[in-house]
């Protein structure tokens, strides 16, 4: 099978191979673009171990005007401590890249120690919700489709108490409506923080080996509410400690699976059998450990096929000393770690990984990796003298044929200046065609990353619209056909870490022309689109087989 193995590598290659590789470049931003966030995790001495796991963020349309807004969620003080409390801060894209603090009028001033979001339809009427992940109770907000939200926990059943990770919208039975993916974390309180050092002197946070674990919940929902389905579903796994989570049709069989990054804890990988079942085969797969059978501090995750071979693959941030995870889908429901022998792996050696993801940098229709990477312990190189506390994210360039190159210098300065990484996610924020980043820090600024990446490739952008399927075609495979080959997305929900990228696919095209688009729906039915062109965005509704421009 190598030669196979080999052949899809050079058809990935030649996609572009007729053009020069751009030159990466992303410019700092935030400040120019109006950005005055500041991430508040509570330290004041104590060393809480949720102190050093947020924030989130995601790139979403808060307000129906067709452009991306940017939420940044943020933790507050402790109870008893003093200082000012905070919320998350939602600023609204004015275009030009040009954003407005919108936080209070859009009814999200509420403070609470939020840690993760995910964006999603989940009452169909077009407009996306907010789900708010948080040492809990999360938080669930209504979006009134005025630019305002109402805080609808209650009422939907969605205020889980544990502590809340990553989540994710996904219609796993296929009824036409978004269910949620949550993940927690671990059994914590300030009154059962525990007492770790890393010197036998100082207290420094402990580990989550040092905490029991909390199970992941999936909710089901029944048209208005959700219902706890966990155990029935086959999720319940009280020793997960997750922190990440990806969509992923592993198997291709149209039922979307969900790959989860568990901390300390042998990563899942739970099979949709349909029927509102699953079956856990992470161990079967080969994602749940390591090489050596060990397990990582998995934190990060995200699914794409990132070599052209029709399947969706995953990679995974992992702890320092451990490189990140490049787990290729070799078919036939199995995975093998391709980042030992990666620039991937041997330049995430002394790296703490956290948001990650696919996307493409440089449009030219191969799939590049961004990393958020910083430590957890801010005296780290106390003890471990190669491991900084502030690091360089990692912008990995795809090569084609399955091999990357680290390009975050070639990007710029501002790009690999080193930082306490956390959340991140990408979207078209400037309405140019490439896409923008957003990267999070701990305890500090929220830092927007501009594309100007010169010369890029042709692009293409696909909003999707289920009708008989979910509103936003959420689990749709779309497969692009243009003068140099396929190419493959998913549209979904989650991944990175915390975060949320934007829902619309952008399709690389190099210097190749687009010729059709097909889409299997989460309904099964499956369509084809004729007659886009390059440069701009299009909406496919489901069942006409015609795309329309974007009001």
């Amino acid at each position: 099978m190598k030669w196979v193995k080999g052949l899809l590598g050079l058809l990935a290659l030649g996609c572009c191979a007729s053009q020069a590789p751009a030159a990466l470049r992303f410019t700092e931003a935030t400040q120019k673009a109006g950005i005055r966030f500041t991430h508040n995790n509570g330290a004041f001495g104590k060393k809480y171990l949720p102190e050093t796991m947020g924030s989130g963020v995601a790139l979403v349309d808060s307000d129906g005007d067709g452009d991306l807004d940017l939420l940044l969620v943020n933790g507050t003080k402790w109870p008893g401590q003093s200082g000012r409390a905070t919320s998350l801060a939602l600023y609204r894209n004015d275009g030009g890249m040009k954003f407005t603090d919108v936080t209070q009028a859009a009814g999200l001033s509420e403070p609470l120690y939020g840690m993760g979001v995910a964006a999603g339809d989940a009452d169909g009427d077009g407009d996306a919700d907010l789900y708010i992940t948080a040492l809990g109770p999360n938080r669930f907000y209504r979006n009134q489709g005025n630019g305002r939200f109402t805080d609808a926990t209650a009422e939907v059943g969605l205020g889980d108490s544990g502590f809340g990770t990553s989540a994710a919208f996904l219609d796993y039975d296929h009824d036409g409506d978004l269910d949620l993916f949550l993940c927690n974390y671990v059994e914590w309180t300030p009154a059962a923080d525990l007492w770790c050092s890393l010197d036998g002197k100082n207290k420094s946070y402990c580990t989550p080996e040092s905490y029991t674990g909390q199970s992941p919940r999936l909710y089901r929902n029944d048209g208005g509410k959700f219902s706890d389905v966990s155990r029935a579903a086959g999720i319940l796994n009280p020793i997960a400690k997750a922190l990440g989570v990806a969509l992923i049709d592993f198997d291709d069989d149209g039922w979307t699976d969900i790959a989860v990054a568990n901390d300390t804890q042998p990563n899942s990988l739970y099979r949709n059998l349909g029927g509102g079942r699953f079956a856990e085969q992470g161990l079967e797969a080969g994602i749940a450990f390591a090489e050596d059978g060990a397990v990582r501090g998995a934190m990060g995750i995200d699914a794409a096929d990132y070599d052209g071979s029709g399947r969706a693959s995953l990679v995974i941030g992992n702890f320092a000393n451990e490189m990140i995870a490049l787990y290729h889908n070799e078919g036939g429901g199995f995975f093998i770690d391709e980042a030992p022998r990666s620039e991937v792996g041997r330049k995430s050696l002394l790296t703490l990984s956290f948001g990650c993801f696919f996307f493409d940098a440089d449009l030219d229709g191969r799939l590049d990796l961004l990393v958020a990477n910083g430590h957890v312990d801010d005296d780290i190189q106390t003890v471990q003298r190669e491991v900084s506390y502030a690091q360089p994210p990692h912008l990995f360039r795809n090569l084609g044929g399955g091999k990357f190159q680290e390009a975050t210098r070639e990007a710029g300065a501002a790009l690999a200046e080193p930082k306490v990484g956390r959340g991140a996610a990408y979207g078209d924020l400037d309405g140019d065609g490439d896409l923008d980043l957003v990267i999070t820090t701990n305890g500090g600024p929220a830092h927007l990353y501009q594309n100007q990446s010169e010369p890029t490739g042709k692009w293409i952008t696909l909003k999707l619209v289920g009708t008989q399927s979910n509103r936003e075609g959420v689990g749709a495979k779309v497969r692009l056909k243009s003068s140099a080959g396929w190419q493959v997305q998913w549209v979904k929900s989650g991944s990175s870490y915390l975060s949320e990228s934007q829902r619309s696919l952008t399709f690389g095209l190099g210097s190749a022309k687009p010729e059709q688009v097909e889409v299997r729906w989460p309904s099964g039915r499956v369509e084809t689109y004729t007659g886009l062109a390059a440069g701009r965005s299009h909406t496919l509704q489901e069942g006409t087989g015609k795309a329309t421009p974007p009001k």
